[in-house]
């Protein structure tokens, strides 16, 4: 069978990359073709974009590059056109994979969408769009089914948060891709984000801490794709910094703690049982737009809070990160036993909630289940 995937971002290219391994192994003649990254194109079939042309976020800059999405939208509807897929996945990136959906309803395509949108906390409005456009929606959330029992969702199924299945996979080979690390300091994990707009915000703060604090050694989870010419100027004179490319499960498993910017990363740290302190500061327009849309409908950001819904760890947005404010929530979480030992106990509870992994797997048989009762 044929399947076209489309992942935008880091995170979907992850999941999107462990989605392709579970459609091969069900399905050995499956013809894949996707858009993007260095995850995916190591298991195989035909990449159409990789995710270093596609992350583009927020509201401000979205229209700002207006014509590059547009021009995005029309390559991949082509693209679709010519491949006649059996199914099209849509991996998270809602602003780009719901209008293809609706568009490859049009034309009678087959469409999965697999990490939901977080509906729940914005663009509740486009509930009903997705019920008319899409055949199946694959959600990772447990708290989710409430909210999708409540607005009438049936073609809505939970498949458990794929996290679970990459943390396992690497788990298995951790003993050879453990990160070197011969100094005798403890080692803080970086993880300031995946696109340039929200690293040159996080990063100078986590940067602030690095330099006040020369008894730890910081490590920056860098991506290839970005490069040294794009990290080496923010770092060259701290001694205690370094960066490593594409290698965020081997620092998180070295890692006495981490600074996070808000997304994936949140929960796959905490996956790795490593106390954090989580960031964000988006664009000063963007942030207004989405107080707006979020007012009043969730209490926290970050995934190991959202999925509790408990305080595990502490949030830093937009005014309250500040450097001195980061360094201050990072000695706590570095120095403070008590504070860890009750970060640790969030996390533990957070297992417990998400269950199993599989959810590739199971995502997989529904998308065969689906094509072949079509």
């Amino acid at each position: 069978m044929k399947y076209y995937i489309i992942a935008g971002e880091a995170s979907g290219d992850l999941h999107g990359a462990n989605l392709m391994r579970a459609l091969l192994k069900q399905d050995p003649q499956a013809q894949i073709r996707f858009w993007g990254g260095d995850a995916m194109a190591q298991v195989g079939g035909q990449p159409v974009k990789h995710i270093r042309d596609l992350a583009i976020m927020g509201f401000v800059e979205v229209v700002r590059n207006l014509r590059t999405v547009n021009a995005n939208l029309q390559l991949c509807k082509n693209d679709i056109l010519q491949f006649q897929p059996d199914a099209i996945i849509y991996i998270d990136y809602p602003g780009f994979n719901l209008r293809i959906a609706h568009f490859a309803r049009q034309h009678g395509f087959l469409n999965i969408h697999y990490i939901s949108p977080q509906l729940w906390a914005w663009k509740k409005g486009r509930l009903r769009s997705m019920r008319k456009d899409l055949d199946c929606l694959c959600y990772i959330l447990p708290f989710e089914q409430d909210f999708y029992a409540r607005n009438h969702f049936p073609q809505a199924v939970y498949v458990g948060h794929p996290l679970l299945d990459a943390v396992e996979q690497y788990k298995s080979h951790q003993s050879s891709a453990n990160l070197s690390h011969s100094s005798s300091r403890p080692l803080i994990a970086l993880l300031p984000g995946s696109r340039k707009q929200e690293l040159k915000r996080s990063l100078p703060p986590m940067l602030y801490v690095a330099k006040r604090h020369p008894e730890y050694d910081f490590v920056i989870a860098g991506m290839t794709l970005l490069g040294d010419q794009f990290y080496q100027p923010f770092i060259q004179s701290l001694p205690n910094v370094s960066v490593v490319y594409d290698q965020t499960y081997p620092l998180l498993s070295s890692a006495y703690a981490a600074l996070v910017c808000s997304g994936t990363a949140t929960l796959e740290t905490a996956l790795f049982n490593v106390p954090q302190v989580v960031c964000y500061r988006a664009n000063a327009v963007s942030a207004a737009i989405a107080r707006v849309l979020i007012a009043g409908r969730i209490k926290y950001i970050s995934l190991p809070n959202l999925i509790t819904d408990s305080p595990v760890v502490v949030e830093l947005i937009q005014q309250d990160f500040t450097p001195q404010r980061l360094e201050q929530e990072f000695l706590l979480i570095a120095q403070n036993s008590d504070r860890r030992n009750s970060i640790l106990e969030g996390y533990s509870n957070l297992h417990k909630i998400l269950g199993n992994a599989g959810a590739s797997d199971r995502t997989a048989t529904q998308i065969i289940n689906l094509i072949r009762n079509k």
